[in-house]
């Protein structure tokens, strides 16, 4: 039994944080309201100054298992999401082998639920290997519960297979998730073509690589009537295009954008520091700009991070043979806090809802909440608070991001799921 006092209570319906105490009872929210009667034997936590929020969902993580454990595990990688205040994710396939059955998707489930000490979901491939060439084995992977489809890493090349795909998976309810890339277009994937592509020497990744599949994907889902989720938009033309689509009304598209994309540029890539090397890459303030824009406005759904983790050797290399990624579980949170809620560009309520409801909503799940007769899934945020990402302090198996060692306002300080109490500083 918990008794959380005086919290400041955020929901994605407000922008008004509400003062209570609020008692958890076996797993279970079972009162809230302002000076509870503290019962016998209950432990109490004085929440005084503090956000008291749903946890986190990202729909958008790599955890690198099977066939890449060197980078992430689902165990690191889970510790990594419930150290930044996140309690269920979702898995890209781009594993080795790929996630395109129902023996691989099988496999991971099992491991999930023994390693992971949060609810962790998994896609499934669009295609066969995530070659683009022969649909994967959908019915098995739909009777397993995967609701995702995506060749995540690579665009589904030719518009033939994935239209296929779209016609025979939505009769079972499941939709796709689009990485948009023109391959021949985007060169090596390694910055943004604009201004610093050209003073660094290196071939750029136009805008419109992503931008023309964006729009070819959501034109196929129109076609099959079907549900397409685009994937880390980076760029002003991709949300605006996402727009037009939705204010049509005639097709199902929804669309996720990255705190990485938000927060910076290329300008901030300096003497080829890798940390900012990603794919969609890093392009200009005026994107940056936008895509607040857009995220405020409602034409993102959801915030996920694309937790790409990578060995210090990997991203060691030349910038140009680097891998792409940047790891994002463990700093969501505390940078958007730092960064937007502290500032005051947005509230708790976005973050609760583009960060938590929503992406729940996406996937079929119930949405979190603090409510009485709901389960215990919440974090509590210290705004006061400051965190330094030290490389002890990641539980991230790899710490790929510009953040390392940096401190920034706002400190997750306790993550409840259920029965459990999955941190506490």
């Amino acid at each position: 039994m918990l008794l959380l006092q005086n919290a400041r209570i955020a929901t994605e319906n407000s922008p008004v944080l509400l003062e209570g105490d609020v008692l958890i009872v076996e797993g279970k929210i079972q009162d809230i309201g302002p000076g509870l009667a503290i019962p016998e034997g209950a432990r109490v936590i004085d929440a005084r100054g503090r956000v008291l929020m749903p946890g986190m969902f990202d729909a958008h993580v790599h955890f690198r298992a099977p066939g890449f454990e060197n980078k992430e595990t689902i165990t690191t990688g889970s510790e990594a999401a419930i150290n930044g205040g996140i309690t269920g994710v979702v898995m890209m396939p781009n594993t080795r082998p790929a996630l395109d059955s129902a023996t691989a998707i099988a496999t991971v489930l099992d491991n999930a639920r023994d390693r992971s000490r949060i609810p962790v979901y998994t896609s499934g491939c669009v295609t066969k290997n995530r070659e683009g060439k022969e649909l994967a084995e959908i019915e098995g992977m739909r009777e397993l519960g995967v609701k995702m489809l995506t060749d995540d890493g690579d665009t589904t090349a030719d518009p033939a297979v994935l239209l296929r795909a779209m016609q025979y998976a939505t009769e079972f309810g499941m939709f796709f998730a689009s990485h948009c890339e023109v391959s021949e277009l985007a060169g090596p994937r390694a910055l943004n073509e604009g201004v610093m592509s050209y003073r660094l020497g290196i071939k750029g990744s136009p805008a419109c690589a992503e931008e023309i599949i964006i729009d070819r994907d959501i034109r196929l889902a129109h076609a099959a009537g079907a549900h397409v989720h685009i994937q880390h938009v980076s760029s002003k033309l991709g949300m605006e295009t996402i727009r037009w689509w939705k204010s049509r009304g005639d097709v199902k598209v929804t669309a996720e954008v990255m705190p990485h994309h938000l927060l910076f540029t290329d300008e901030h890539i300096g003497d080829y520091d890798t940390n900012y090397k990603m794919n969609p890459p890093l392009r200009t303030q005026a994107d940056c700009d936008a895509l607040l824009e857009g995220l405020i406005e409602g034409v993102f759904d959801i915030i996920a991070t694309d937790h790409a983790p990578h060995t210090p050797f990997e991203k060691a290399q030349d910038f140009i043979s680097a891998p792409n990624g940047i790891t994002g579980l463990d700093t969501a949170l505390v940078s958007l806090h730092h960064f937007f809620v502290g500032p005051g560009k947005f509230g708790w309520d976005l973050v609760v809802k583009r960060y938590s409801a929503e992406p729940r909503r996406l996937m079929g799940l119930p949405v979190a909440a603090i409510e009485v007769g709901q389960p215990a899934n919440c974090v509590l945020f210290d705004t006061a608070a400051e965190t330094t990402f030290t490389r002890e302090f990641m539980k991230s198996k790899s710490q790929n991001t510009p953040f390392i060692d940096q401190t920034l306002k706002g400190r997750v300080d306790l993550v409840i799921l259920g029965t459990e109490i999955l941190l506490e500083r």
